[in-house]
């Protein structure tokens, strides 16, 4: 029992629509039975049921997330209690985005992507979490008005992507450098429409930031471009205003991009046809020879 006498909480652990506790909760994510090496041939009737599931969860998320407009996600550690300065940051920046037009999008578990959650419910936005399957669930936070959860992380990344203008990276440890370079690296190799990456929470980032420009952009190893695609804010109206004018300058220059794209295919088909009709003379010319057309008696 509990110092108030009430049961504490059992474990929870959700396997899509279903609902584990105590001993029925699996030892295994599905992460792990997915990239697991394949034991003799059993692999073979396993994975390709295994590849509905996934395609289920990426129907599931396009359609739960299609109608949620602009959107800028918020990543941050999970471990980050209430009264700590970062879980208020995040807040007061959720509250400046939701202020701007933008709905919120967290990973839907505590600390970090909690105050984000809370920070755009109480300001009257759209609070969106995509949770994970996680050997130890956490659950979603109280705060999401629209939450997904994924048994698989490529899945949720996918969704994250697609449906955010934005990231605003607050501190935290491995998931959340994963979800920055993910982020990174999709930008600098233009395998999606740029958008900003802003980093927020102080002297948190100087070393990642310092290594970056001191120990990999010299040894030749990213370009110098690369770096500046990392956008650093000093609190969480700057982090917010740093989103809506980069956000602004990308599309404007996806804009211009198009225009010319569309022109160039313009001039290309012009001169196509001019050489086309060039062709047509020259032809022409050929056929008639020097002394007007030819007629059935030339033969």
């Amino acid at each position: 029992m509990t110092p108030d006498d009430t049961r504490a909480p059992a474990p929870e652990y959700r396997r899509g629509p279903v609902l584990l506790r105590r001993d029925q909760i699996p030892a295994t994510t599905s992460d792990q039975r997915l990239l697991s090496g394949p034991e003799g041939a059993g692999w073979l009737h396993s994975d390709p049921w295994r590849v509905m599931r996934i395609q289920s969860e990426f129907v599931e998320g396009f359609g739960a997330l299609a109608e949620v407009g602009p959107a800028v996600s918020v990543f941050g550690s999970a471990r980050v209690k209430p009264g700590d300065p970062y879980y208020a940051m995040a807040q007061d920046v959720a509250r400046g985005l939701v202020e701007a037009g933008y709905a919120v999008i967290t990973g839907g578990g505590p600390g970090i992507m909690e105050a984000a959650n809370r920070g755009a419910t109480e300001a009257s936005g759209l609070s969106v979490g995509l949770g994970i399957e996680l050997p130890f669930e956490q659950g979603m936070n109280e705060w999401v008005d629209l939450g997904v959860n994924f048994r698989y992380f490529f899945a949720r990344k996918t969704m994250f992507v697609k449906y955010s203008q934005g990231f605003v990276v607050l501190p935290g440890g491995f998931g959340t450098f994963d979800e920055l370079f993910e982020a990174l690296t999709l930008v600098q190799t233009h395998k999606v429409t740029g958008f900003p990456i802003v980093l927020l929470g102080g002297d948190y980032w100087t070393g990642l930031l310092s290594w970056l420009r001191d120990t990999v952009h010299p040894q030749g190893m990213i370009a110098e471009v690369d770096v500046d695609l990392l956008q650093v804010a000093a609190d969480a109206e700057e982090a917010v205003e740093i989103v809506v004018r980069r956000g602004a300058e990308l599309r404007a220059e996806e804009e211009a991009a198009v225009r010319a794209a569309a022109r160039d295919q313009r001039a290309a088909a012009a001169a196509g046809e001019a050489r086309a009709r060039d062709g047509r003379r020259a032809r022409d010319a050929g056929a008639t020879g020097t002394d007007g057309p030819l007629t059935d008696g030339g033969w």
